[in-house]
């Protein structure tokens, strides 16, 4: 009887994969208790429409299967027989269903012709894709906006086979191709020849890192006999708070400090019209301890924006971390390597000690 069947690739593209799981369930099922779901035809092409899955078992184990044919007048109505069959199934996934529902949107939408002319008032014109979304949406008890949504999505997996195979297949989600896809155009934008120029010229950068040379003096006991000043030279208060940033008109800002000066970053930001955010929290082995007072561990990196610049990736991004110290005021690697992977664009890394992957370097100490 398989000969009888034909399998069309492209048909059985439109049916969502079962899971090896799931096979194996089917396979054990009908080994022990036969075919007892016929496999359903395209009456006039004699093309197999539903039961490719029943059709590859029984046909390995030697078992005899039933079928039924559905006439249908063309390939398009055969595709539109598959998809709302699939959209009865009771496994698939949530985003298998999104597809199906937002492919049954797209297949059927039509634009107006007439230009919204020629329909008497109060009628609906069957050409009206509202009225698709509408009458689509009745069918399944969703609303009009999420067949539309769907829609969307359905279009974005159609031109991207490998991220819609691995979401039919039930290895990926919608949500990440879409994340992953804003990441991409992000990127781009913000790295191409064009804009990466032009910003060269100007001077301006997507991504800012600031270690300001903070006036502090160093503790008599941790000096070398006759040194109480730090190796390195320092600004004021009121320099600092008055430093240009070569911000682009979106721009990410770290400004990195110690208890002592969190409020003098508070400053700078406003003079700068700099919006803050959050601060990240740098847990280190060890640290100073005053007099009454508890050790100081930590040092933070204050965010703030300039704009509405996007992150291109928020997983497993956290505002506190832990990393071993280096030489005098050096911030981690972790902390650099971290904001590499979320943000694209044009990097500075003001003040810097040393040269950092990814990022130009402005400070004395720069290499």
């Amino acid at each position: 009887m398989a000969d009888k069947i034909k399998v069309d690739p492209k048909l059985q593209g439109m049916i969502p994969a079962l899971t090896k799981d799931e096979y194996s369930q089917l396979e054990c099922n009908i080994r022990t208790h036969g075919c007892r779901d016929a496999l359903v035809t395209w009456a006039e092409k004699g093309t197999l429409l539903d039961g490719h899955n029943r059709l590859a078992i029984c046909v390995k184990h030697g078992i005899k299967y039933g079928t039924v044919a559905v006439s249908l007048p063309d390939e398009a109505a055969a595709e539109d027989w598959i998809i709302n069959n699939q959209l009865g199934r009771r496994n698939l996934t949530r985003d298998q269903w999104q597809y199906l529902v937002g492919l049954k949107y797209n297949r059927t939408k039509k634009p107006v012709t007439d230009g919204g002319k020629g329909t008497a008032k109060g009628s609906v014109d069957q050409n009206d894709p509202r009225f698709t979304a509408d009458l689509i949406a009745k069918q399944h008890g969703i609303s009009a906006a999420t067949v539309k949504r769907a829609g969307k999505m359905a279009e974005m997996l159609d031109a991207d086979k490998p991220a819609k195979d691995a979401v039919m297949s039930g290895k990926r989600k919608i949500s990440d191709v879409i994340r992953e896809n804003k990441r991409a155009e992000m990127v781009a934008k913000l790295e191409s020849v064009e804009v990466v120029e032009a910003k060269k010229a100007s001077g301006l950068y997507d991504v800012i890192v600031m270690d300001p040379p903070w006036p502090i003096e160093k503790i008599e006991r941790d000096c070398r006999p006759n040194q109480v000043k730090l190796d390195y030279p320092t600004m004021s208060l009121d320099d600092i708070k008055h430093m240009e940033i070569p911000h682009a008109k979106d721009c990410h800002i770290w400004i990195w400090c110690t208890h002592r000066f969190m409020p003098a970053v508070f400053d700078m930001m406003n003079r700068n019209e700099l919006i803050y955010v959050c601060t990240f929290v740098w847990h280190k082995p060890g640290g100073f301890q005053p007099i009454g007072l508890p050790q100081y561990n930590c040092e933070f990196a204050v965010y703030c924006r300039f704009g509405k610049p996007k992150f291109t990736d928020t997983k497993a991004f956290n505002t506190c971390f832990s990393a071993p110290r280096g030489a005098h005021s050096e911030k981690p690697g972790e902390f650099y390597k971290t904001v590499r992977r979320v943000t694209a664009g044009r990097r500075l890394d003001m003040f810097n000690r040393r040269k950092i992957e990814g990022f130009d370097g402005w400070g004395k100490e720069a290499k």
